[in-house]
């Protein structure tokens, strides 16, 4: 008598791929409830008062300076050739390519627009929040700096925040943020902060930034997860447009084949060769 083989891992993943897509009867979709706008206040303070230290030399500066003369790479340069490769996780087209790989395929597999757009919306924040304060203040980085001691701010430089940190908390942190059950949220934020931390202090120790810019580059990725559920109303009509605009368009592509296709032959009786055709004198009429 046979027994079953017990199912791998591996003939699981492939079950579950071979599921039909079907869309979310429900989707917990993230609210502004009162602890989460206490949160986002908290942050933005932060944010504001790094700028702030910064901004008067304070301590933080002097911080700064400390670890640039410290020189973390040639304390260690055992892990140096790691390093340079661990920081490409910050950097927002790698990591996009491979983020949004993974929300495209749930996003087939639910027949919902709404991860795509999430991290459309999410890397649209990134480069309008970032990139105005990196070009407003103009900082340079430890390898450009000028005056031993002072902030280097509105030199012309573009390194406060960290771009590399706020991108390691977005596009990381999204995924967080899609997450579908509570167990993979906390999983997921747990991969994502060690990610973001990893990458802020891999730059650090290159020399590529001050800690400074780490701390805000953090701040400015954790404000713009915060402030996503404001633009949860415009993903929901914007994913409802576009799946009705898809479906309409599949509607049209299957109408069009419907009328080109060829008219179905009439069927009629058969005629014989060298038989006439039968009618009704041939099998006479009723008296």
């Amino acid at each position: 008598m046979g027994t079953e083989r017990p199912l791998t891992c591996l003939d699981r993943l492939f079950a579950r791929l071979d599921r039909e897509p079907e869309r979310p009867t429900h989707i917990d979709v993230p609210t502004m409830g009162p602890h989460h706008i206490v949160l986002l206040t908290a942050i933005m303070a932060f944010y504001l008062a790094i700028v702030w230290a910064v901004l008067t030399t304070s301590w933080l500066v002097r911080l700064d300076w400390q670890l640039m003369f410290f020189r973390p790479y040639q304390q260690w340069p055992q892990i140096h050739a790691f390093a340079d490769h661990f920081v490409v996780l910050g950097q927002r087209g790698p990591t996009a390519v491979l983020v949004a790989a993974w929300l495209g395929w749930r996003s087939w597999r639910q027949r919902t627009l709404r991860p795509l757009l999430a991290l459309a919306v999410s890397l649209l924040l990134l480069n309008i929040t970032v990139g105005s304060a990196k070009i407003g203040m103009g900082r340079l980085g430890p390898h450009y700096a000028t005056v031993i001691g002072s902030n280097e701010m509105a030199l012309g430089g573009d390194i406060f925040p960290s771009g590399h940190t706020a991108n390691a908390v977005v596009t990381w942190g999204i995924l967080a943020y899609l997450a579908s059950t509570a167990t993979a949220r906390r999983c997921l934020s747990a991969v994502s902060a060690g990610m973001a931390l990893g990458v802020g202090l891999t730059t650090v120790y290159l020399g590529t930034h001050w800690l400074s810019d780490v701390l805000l580059g953090w701040a400015a990725g954790l404000l713009i997860l915060l402030a996503l559920p404001w633009f949860e109303p415009l993903i929901e009509r914007a994913d409802l447009w576009s799946l009705g605009r898809c479906n309409q368009l599949r509607a049209q592509w299957r109408a069009r084949e419907v009328r080109g296709a060829p008219a179905p032959a009439t069927t009629g009786s058969p005629v014989v060769l060298g038989q006439e055709p039968a009618t009704e004198e041939a099998f006479g009429r009723a008296p």
